[in-house]
This record gives C-alpha cells, structure tokens and sequence, in this order.
C-alpha cells in the first residue's frame, strides 16, 4: 500500500501503518548507504528543489544526500540570493519555480504552517523540514527508525524528552511519533520551557531530571532553542545546566543502560555533557546516517507513488 497522503507535513494524525511503511522502506536503503556505489536510480528524471528559508547544516545535507543517491536532479534554493528580498510571496516563488516542472519540494520555514501552505498552491509533493516550532516530521522519522534498529521495538519504551519544549519542532514530532508507535512518552524540563496543556497530548511532565532517568529508556535531548525566545527563560546558563544538563553522574544512578539522542546541533556541557555524547550511551552519529536513509525512503514512497 502507498502512502495516504502525497505529502508530508506532518506526524499529527499519520497513521500507524504509513510510519511502519516508511520504517520499513528506510531498512532497504540504509543496505544501499553500505554498498561500494551508494547509488540507485529510483527518481532519475525527477526534479526536486530544496526550499530553505533558514539556515540549515545537518538536515539539508541529509536530503541533498538522500536526493542524489536516489539519481533524481537536484535544484538548492537560498533565500537570501533569491526574489524574495525584492519582496515576491512565498506563493509566487513556489508557483515560479513549479512552472518549470518541479517533481518535489522539501521546504524549511520560520512560519509555522507554511508547508501546509505550499502544499494547497503547487502540484508537486511537499515535503515538510520543519516549520518554525510546529513539526520536524523526518527528524522524529529518523528517531524512530534508530531506536528500532538499537532496541529492536518501539511499543512500550519509556522516551523522554528533555530540554527546550516549548520551541522546539523536534519536541512535537518526536510526541506524535512515539506514541502512535505505542512508546510512553514524557517530557522534561523548566516550567518556563514546557507548554502549558502539553499533558493534553497524552505526555507524562517531569521537571525534576533524576525522576525523569529513573523511568526512562531513551531520553532525547534538545538544545536550547535562544534564536526563538524573546526573552529570558531561565536564569543562567550555568543554573540550566546544573539541573537538566545529562552527565554521566546522572545517568549512573538509574542503574541500567539509557538511550541517549539528540537532534543537534549539540550544545557541549550545557544540555548534554562531552563525554555523554560521545559514550556508549550515545546514538547520536547513528542518528546522522539513518536520516539519509530515512529521507530516501520518503522520497522514494512519495516520488514513486508506491
């Protein structure tokens, strides 16, 4: 069976079977990013255009990446050198560059829903890569995916998800995510940092680090998202870090072995301490690859109709 929908906006409401559908295309070609030529010719003849309206390292890369080894053309659209600083609407840059028979656009943008936007305007599939804090579907995409491969499950784990929740896209993604997988999820962090209702969404709210480990068997760590708030939060950086930063220390008390991820970029001996992120605690690097594997997988199911 195809995907329901030919786009991806979003983990709200997606059902079940599309995420185990994607999961288990993502295992065939996480095979092709170990063979020799990493290459197949699956969207050759496809055009697909990378619309990023903020800056982006990992998650760009990543589709470049996964749009390159599926042989489709490749077309990168930077805001800043584009008609938009002449003041043209996102409308009128989308229509634009669909006339000249685009198959595919992967979008990131500051405005919550805008991919949802995009997608009412053009004919080609629309990929969402995060839309200000509202949902970064293919990075909770590939969370799931490193989590199966490590763990061999979903169902039934105790995810929490610790740091900046309140603007975090990852945060809302990885909620939906997890719990339609059948994971109990919980959040944790500053009141300040937590929305308020978030329990309506069916989490567990922890702002107390040690109770949060104790029940935990992955704990996924967000970065302080700075550039979002428009004011102080928190009293210091030094006083976040003393109560949610992820040590070793800490997670020695739990007594058994916890999953640590991250979305990145990594924030150093803030929310998560050097010799955690490069222990054996740590999926972090593993994360990186299957993102090119997961996004390969979506292109393909959504390129091909299949």
């Amino acid at each position: 069976m195809p995907l329901r929908n030919r786009h991806l906006l979003g983990l709200e409401g997606m059902p079940k079977e599309d995420i185990q559908l994607i999961l288990d295309t993502t295992t065939s070609f996480r095979e092709v990013l170990d063979r020799p030529i990493k290459k197949v010719p699956t969207l050759q003849g496809k055009t697909i255009v990378n619309l990023f309206f903020e800056p982006s390292t990992r998650t760009r890369i990543s589709f470049e990446l996964a749009e390159r080894r599926l042989s489709a053309d490749v077309v990168n659209f930077s805001a800043d050198v584009s008609s938009l600083r002449k003041g043209e609407t996102l409308k009128d840059t989308a229509r634009n560059i669909e006339v000249m028979k685009v198959d595919m656009v992967v979008m990131r943008h500051a405005a919550v829903g805008a991919s949802h936007f995009l997608s009412t305007v053009v004919n080609a599939n629309v990929i969402n890569a995060g839309d200000g804090t509202h949902e970064h579907p293919t990075q909770a995409l590939l969370d799931l995916y490193t989590i199966r491969e490590k763990l061999g499950k979903i169902e039934g784990l105790n995810v929490c998800i610790v740091g900046d929740i309140s603007h975090s896209r990852v945060a809302l993604s990885n909620i939906f995510g997890f719990k339609t997988m059948g994971a109990h999820v919980a959040v944790c962090g500053p009141r300040t940092l937590i929305p308020r209702e978030i329990e309506k969404l069916g989490v567990q709210v922890f702002c107390n680090l040690d109770d949060a480990i104790r029940d935990a068997d992955v704990l996924n760590v967000l970065r302080i998202q700075l550039e979002r708030q428009d004011r102080s939060l928190f009293p210091s950086i030094r006083e976040y870090r003393q109560y949610y930063g992820i040590t070793r220390e800490r997670l020695k008390k739990a007594n058994k072995q916890i999953i640590i991820m991250h979305p990145g970029p990594i924030n150093r001996d803030v929310e998560l301490s050097a010799d955690v992120a490069d222990s054996e605690h740590s999926l972090i690097l593993q994360q990186v690859l299957n993102g090119v594997a997961v996004r390969m997988a979506i292109l393909y199911l959504l390129g091909t109709g299949k």
